[in-house]
């Protein structure tokens, strides 16, 4: 591969990883990217952290092996269990020229702009809340700051079995909505820290108090990829900028290419990858 034709990397361990690379697409359409979802051992969100370090090492290899000098983990376990030790352990050793970059910071980032009183609430899988990662880059950012995370375990399998606009979603997400508040009265931002969670905006909105912000990541991620590459030419001028896009799974490719198509409203072609 030529040294000015490196696509971008996108991964995921399924499909919410596609709600990020939608708004990346959107904010950056001229360069090239190759998403990969981890589809056969998803979901990640109750594996140990050792496991989705070693998945997530693995993808990145795969990625970097497909040309990628820029990698984002588009997922939030991936971001809160792996991307840390990847960056100080691994990268040295395996690869110094080359980046990754996950959604926990550039979201936590953007905090001080949007809340008020500075109480979060949290939703993700129940991994990244048992993380604590959010909780910890915040108090770095913003000690003063109070955060309130809930686990939401029904959230994703809502999603990824088309059930995010049915009335049998309604129970869950007002249930874990009530946890959150019940816990904190007084939280004014909510940010949902799970790829797959912007496809039940509309019914966390309506069982959510109106004063209540709710931050959802794929805008926020690829403003901040933008600016990134703004300050790293040495990663910019190496990025490929044909438009062109490669999707990618360890599962079936075709019931893969149907979620991605609505996920992002356009025809999707997919194929099958082993890490």
């Amino acid at each position: 591969m030529s040294n000015r034709n490196a696509p971008i990397g996108i991964f995921d361990s399924g499909y919410g990883g596609l709600t990020i690379l939608k708004e990346i697409m959107k904010e950056l359409p001229q360069y090239d990217y190759i998403y990969l979802g981890d589809n056969a051992r998803a979901p990640y969100g109750n594996r140990s952290f050792d496991i989705v370090y070693e998945f997530t090492l693995q993808a990145v290899r795969y990625l970097f092996d497909q040309g990628c000098r820029l990698v984002i983990l588009a997922c939030n376990t991936a971001s809160a269990k792996a991307l840390r030790t990847i960056q100080q352990h691994d990268l040295p050793m395996i690869a110094p020229d080359r980046r990754v970059l996950g959604v926990i910071r550039p979201t936590v980032e953007r905090l001080g702009d949007i809340s008020n009183n500075g109480r979060i609430g949290i939703f993700g899988t129940p991994g990244t809340i048992m993380s604590h990662s959010y909780e910890m880059e915040i108090a770095k950012l913003f000690p003063d700051f109070v955060t309130t995370g809930v686990g939401c375990p029904m959230w994703v399998p809502l999603v990824e079995n088309n059930e995010a606009d049915r009335p049998g979603a309604d129970y869950f997400v007002k249930q874990e909505i009530d946890r959150l508040l019940d816990r904190d009265p007084e939280i004014d931002t909510i940010v949902l820290a799970c790829t797959h969670y912007p496809h039940l905006y509309k019914k966390i909105r309506q069982y959510t108090p109106e004063h209540i912000r709710i931050v959802c990541q794929g805008e926020i991620v690829a403003e901040s990829l933008h600016d990134y590459l703004r300050r790293h030419p040495e990663i910019e001028s190496v990025c490929a900028k044909n438009g062109a896009r490669t999707y990618l799974t360890t599962e079936n490719p075709e019931k893969f290419a149907e979620m991605a198509s609505l996920f992002l409203g356009e025809k999707v072609v997919a194929h099958r990858v082993e890490l």
